[in-house]
């Protein structure tokens, strides 16, 4: 009992000191996390001039463009998730500490969400705003993000693993995580459509709830696993 008590904080400590190490190098480079931000934004705020100002084209538009916007801002913020320590040669001191890998990895994903899916949702509701949302969707439409982002930085990490340091590595995570977020994005734009319309909604949010529990269980692993593969 004595040697699991110790194991614990010393993992626990693993997880925050990776954690903060990598909140701080997005501190010292914010053109990582403005740079999705942007193109957030200016994607969501294209659609509405080019749709016009019907409200109801707007809102049947909304879930659409703002999940596949953060898709897509997603993707670009991952390819930097690992390249910083492959060129630094972190990496190796990643796979020689002797702190659990799984654990490590796992604090960089973290890090990586709280710095561009957890700025998404903050941003979302002013997107909402453009498209005339009715305000009852727009704790909806935070949630799902919330929920769905942490599901593509999970998956991401491991596309991100198994491409680092490889030529035009953002097409081939692109390739290798598309298919497993058609989930999230399907779950995620039907729920907000459903909370639009007044419908009920709430076994989207369980499908997106479970599906972040699923990846939170098995993608720090396979995240692991192909660091240990690339570096090989």
């Amino acid at each position: 009992m004595s040697q699991q008590s110790t194991q614990i904080p010393g993992l626990l400590a693993g997880l925050l000191g990776t954690l903060r190490r990598d909140l701080l190098l997005a501190w010292k480079r914010p053109g990582d996390v403005l740079n999705p931000l942007f193109f957030f934004t200016m994607v969501c705020t294209l659609f509405p001039v080019a749709i016009g100002p019907s409200v109801e084209q707007l809102a049947f538009a909304a879930p659409g463009v703002l999940w596949v916007a953060a898709l897509l801002a997603t993707l670009l913020s991952l390819n930097s998730l690992f390249l910083a320590d492959h060129e630094d040669g972190s990496i190796e001191q990643l796979l020689a500490s002797p702190q659990p890998l799984v654990v490590l990895t796992l604090g960089k994903t973290t890090a990586h969400w709280l710095t561009s899916g957890l700025p998404l949702v903050v941003l979302s509701p002013l997107i909402a705003l453009a498209f005339r949302l009715p305000p009852g969707t727009i704790w909806v439409m935070m949630t799902t993000l919330a929920l769905g982002t942490i599901s593509l930085s999970l998956l991401g990490s491991v596309g991100a693993a198994l491409t680092v340091g490889l030529h035009r590595g953002t097409a081939l995570l692109s390739l290798l995580i598309l298919p497993l977020a058609m989930p999230v994005l399907i779950f995620g734009t039907r729920t907000v459509s459903l909370a639009a319309a007044g419908d009920a909604y709430s076994m989207g949010l369980f499908a997106l709830a479970a599906y972040a529990v699923g990846a939170l269980s098995l993608a720090p692993f396979a995240t692991a696993a192909a660091l240990r593969i690339s570096n090989e």
